[in-house]
């Protein structure tokens, strides 16, 4: 079936670690024989990641039928697939696919349990790029089988301005408004401004940002620079970032935010709890 590059290249990339020859299987287990595992979702969650466990066990001649879909939550002790090949090829194929499918899982349920917490507000729950390295696109998987959404992925298709490139603009003495019509230029219109003050707000809306990132403020802050944003760019979207929790994000959606980043979803991603049970 046909696959993404970078799935492909994660899958490749997991079985690498490994070596070439998984020498223990080679000496005990005998070519040829056949065999079956079921994945059971031991902790329950929402699963993720069922195209990177696709990936590898293609790679390692192994197939794998899904019974519960990408993005759905399942309860604690469920088999949610069946891994069949011959047992050397499932052996080899075992930890690469579990490792992936572990850490999307778990970003995935630590989402949905931001997302639910701020249902019907409006507000939408974002990754950042605090991700793990050479894993960014199956920890962004993971977020969006969670109900989150893509924010910035790399650095080449949005203008994110944070505070050290504020002070790089001061020391210049370059104006923002001058940066982002260089941007527009480019066919840029993702224009997004981090802003610590009304001042820095002020400049941003004046210069056509498309979106303020209030950070590290209170959700109050956030309601009355929101409020203000509005009134000089009505159509401004609003991104809370920085210090947000399961305890405080509701207060940030409620407060008028449109976007709530949460690093912690992938920074400290906790691996979900699924296995493989072989039998032959």
């Amino acid at each position: 079936m046909p696959l993404n590059p970078e799935v492909d290249r994660v899958a490749a990339l997991a079985l690498a670690e490994d070596g070439e020859t998984d020498l223990t299987t080679l000496l005990t287990v005998p070519p040829k024989l056949q065999a079956e595992g079921v994945i059971e979702y031991r902790g329950g969650g929402v699963l993720a990641g069922t195209a990177y466990a696709d990936a590898v066990a293609q790679v390692c001649a192994c197939t794998i039928k899904w019974d519960v879909a990408e993005g759905h939550n399942v309860d604690a002790g469920s088999s949610i697939a069946v891994v069949r090949g011959e047992l050397r090829h499932i052996l080899r194929a075992e930890r690469a696919l579990l490792n992936l499918l572990q850490r999307a899982s778990g970003i995935a349920t630590a989402t949905r349990a931001f997302v639910t917490v701020i249902e019907g507000s409006g507000g939408r729950i974002l990754h950042t790029r605090k991700t793990a390295p050479g894993l960014r696109a199956l920890d962004i998987a993971g977020v969006v089988a969670g109900g989150g959404y893509r924010h910035r992925a790399d650095l080449g298709h949005e203008v994110m301005v944070k505070d050290n490139h504020w002070r790089a603009l001061a020391r210049a003495g370059t104006r923002l408004d001058d940066a982002l019509s260089q941007a527009r230029r480019r066919g840029i219109t993702a224009l997004y401004v981090e802003v610590e003050s009304l001042e820095q707000l002020e400049l941003a809306c004046a210069a056509g940002a498309s979106r303020l990132l209030v950070d590290n403020q209170a959700p109050s802050t956030l309601g009355n620079w929101a409020a203000i944003a509005r009134q000089r760019a009505p159509a401004i979207e609003i991104e809370a970032t920085g210090g947000i929790t399961l305890e405080n994000v509701r207060s940030y959606a409620e407060a008028g935010a449109d976007f709530i980043s949460v690093g912690a979803l992938t920074h400290s991603a906790r691996a979900a709890d699924i296995a493989l049970e072989v039998g032959f």
